[in-house]
């Protein structure tokens, strides 16, 4: 099963925060709606993808409050904290490139740049440091047929590819 989710901060390890800004938990900064189920979605669906924008206070170091597991702290920590084995973040896509986890170390990789954005554009919009593919190629363009697949069936809304 697939799941797409978003968030306030995600980190190299693809833990999400959609709870809280700050370091007290009784007297947040901001307080966002929580979980809403997302924590669930992440600690049991074979692949979790997240969509956000690209900027340092979203792809943070350290997250302020995990409401949502990734890879944790790295290889094995999901399975050691109890979490079905294969599970996990899948895709992070963003405004600038499409990010996977490395196989060995579970921390974010670079797959793809999309057209007309550079790799130090994205390490400028990330608060840490992200691996690369060694050849890292430009994002294909979505298909006409995938486009109106999106369009008017995933999200006739535009909620998450807005109106623009």
């Amino acid at each position: 099963d697939y799941t797409f989710l978003g968030g306030a901060q995600i980190d190299m390890y693809g833990n999400i925060n959609s709870t809280m800004i700050g370091t007290d938990l009784q007297h947040p900064t901001v307080r966002f709606p929580g979980s809403g189920g997302a924590n669930d979605l992440a600690s049991l669906c074979w692949r979790t993808m997240m969509i956000t924008v690209q900027d340092p206070r979203r792809f943070t170091s350290r997250l302020d409050f995990i409401t949502s597991p990734g890879y944790l702290t790295g290889p094995g920590a999901r399975e050691a904290a109890g979490l079905p084995p294969g599970t996990g973040p899948y895709k992070v896509i963003t405004d600038l490139c499409v990010i996977g986890f490395d196989d060995d170390t579970k921390r974010m990789k670079v797959n793809s740049l999309h057209p007309g954005v550079d790799r130090r554009t994205v390490e400028e919009r990330t608060g840490f440091e992200l691996l690369w593919e060694a050849d890292t190629p430009v994002t294909d363009p979505p298909t006409p047929e995938e486009l109106r697949v999106l369009r008017a069936e995933v999200d006739p809304y535009r909620y998450i590819i807005g109106r623009g």
